[in-house]
């Protein structure tokens, strides 16, 4: 309690109080308009509860609970059958059920066991808090008052999270508390690490992360996790699981991925990929463009992560969480929880980059609008932030006396926020 009252008192000496009034409306302006689609799109009615989903909690948690519970049935080979998979899911839950596929590794099957054998709206709220609490206890390290910490558990991503029931919350946590351990604590990070395997494109950079910092027993870790967790799930619903993820699911992603840009659920994705299709280009250029975002954020997670580089590590994981999501090409907005932690710990960490923190924080709610009345720039916010980040870290790096400044204000604000010390030299208790 004392260290979260010592970061609330350097907070408020750091920030003048026109940037903190900023903070405080960006973060109205993400809740207003976030409540407002909870309001909208969820609410009790005679016939249901969602008017999104035809009444029903929606789309990607219907996934999780009811191909789980196919694959507990005995009937696992439907999520590799879409067409049997779309009819198994409207006779569980309703035949108004909008077409669905299942898009995961089996391994997420594990993760959906324990919610399979519950009430699906019992289960959709346990899944929602147990994975924002997740959240929670993964942004603690960042060293962030626990009050902004509440602030990014309601961020504008983490309420497009519990509106599609996605798992955005829970990969976050896995990353983000893998690359903070990854120096200290290695084989959990790599215990953390494997287990975002059952979304292997957020885990993208972690490779080069770990290899540019030489962490080799994190790579073992990670590789072992994974390997055990092909071999439990193999164990539970047969080993070819795996081999018709790699016949069916895989290409039929792919698909999805490489179809013309229609405004239907492309409007969600936030890559250089599918802002390059809504352009009108074809597939070789929008992969081009893909890779050249993609080599751009390794080669940046290579220099960050080098011994030689003398970044905080703070700094250096939550650029990295911004550079992952430039690097994939499957990404939407769901997943873009990482750009409101990285926002938030910039914000309370650097001065200025207001009007990019800002953008950033809110984008996750308004990316539908943009992407129908422009094009989807999820992308170019996401590039136009780490770019801001980077320079100011450079900056700050070639400046010692605003690190000198920094510090010393940091060390009074700390020491004021201290509670005195008694006169035998003890301190009272926190309670």
């Amino acid at each position: 309690m004392i260290a979260d009252n010592a970061v609330g008192v350097i907070v408020t000496r750091l920030r003048t109080r026109p940037e903190l009034l900023f903070a405080g409306l960006a973060v109205a302006l993400g809740l207003a308009r976030g409540l407002n689609f909870l309001v909208f799109l969820w609410i009790l009615k005679p016939d249901g509860f969602s008017v999104m989903t035809d009444r029903l909690p929606y789309w990607d948690f219907t996934n999780l609970w009811g191909g789980t519970l196919m694959a507990l049935r005995g009937h696992v080979t439907y999520l590799f059958d879409a067409e049997a998979y779309r009819h198994e899911i409207r006779l569980l839950l309703s035949p108004l059920m909008p077409d669905q596929e299942w898009s995961y590794p089996p391994s997420m099957l594990l993760i959906g066991i324990p919610f399979a054998g519950l009430p699906i709206f019992i289960a959709y709220i346990l899944w929602i808090l147990g994975t924002l609490l997740l959240l929670f206890l993964a942004t603690k390290p960042l060293g962030l008052a626990w009050w902004a910490r509440i602030f990014i558990v309601a961020s504008p991503a983490a309420i497009v999270n519990v509106l599609v029931g996605q798992n955005g919350a829970l990969t976050t946590a896995l990353l983000l508390s893998g690359l903070l351990l990854a120096p200290g604590r290695p084989i959990i990070a790599g215990i953390l690490f494997g287990l975002l395997t059952v979304k292997p494109q957020l885990g993208v950079l972690v490779p080069f992360c770990l290899l540019a910092s030489g962490n080799y027993r994190a790579i073992l870790s990670a590789g072992v996790t994974a390997l055990f967790l092909v071999i439990v799930t193999g164990l539970l619903f047969g080993f070819d699981v795996w081999l018709l993820f790699w016949t069916e699911t895989r290409p039929l992603m792919t698909s999805i991925l490489e179809a013309p840009f229609s405004y239907g659920y492309q409007v969600n994705a936030t890559t250089f990929f599918i802002l390059t299709r809504s352009l009108g280009l074809g597939l070789t250029a929008s992969y081009s463009l893909q890779m050249v975002a993609s080599v751009v954020a390794i080669a940046t997670t290579l220099w960050l992560w080098r011994s030689s580089t003398v970044i905080e590590h703070r700094s250096k994981v939550c650029l990295t969480i911004l550079l992952t999501l430039i690097a994939t090409p499957y990404g939407y907005s769901y997943d873009t929880i990482p750009m409101n932690v990285a926002a938030a710990y910039f914000f309370f960490n650097y001065r200025g980059l207001l009007a990019p923190l800002g953008a950033a924080w809110l984008y996750p709610l308004y990316n539908q609008q943009v992407a129908r009345q422009l094009a989807p720039l999820g992308a170019v916010v996401l590039a136009a932030l780490a770019a801001c980040v980077l320079v100011r870290i450079l900056r700050d790096r070639c400046s010692p006396g605003a690190d000198m400044a920094t510090t010393a204000e940091e060390s009074r604000a700390t020491a004021s926020s201290a509670q005195p010390a008694r006169s035998d030299g003890s301190c009272p208790s926190a309670g």
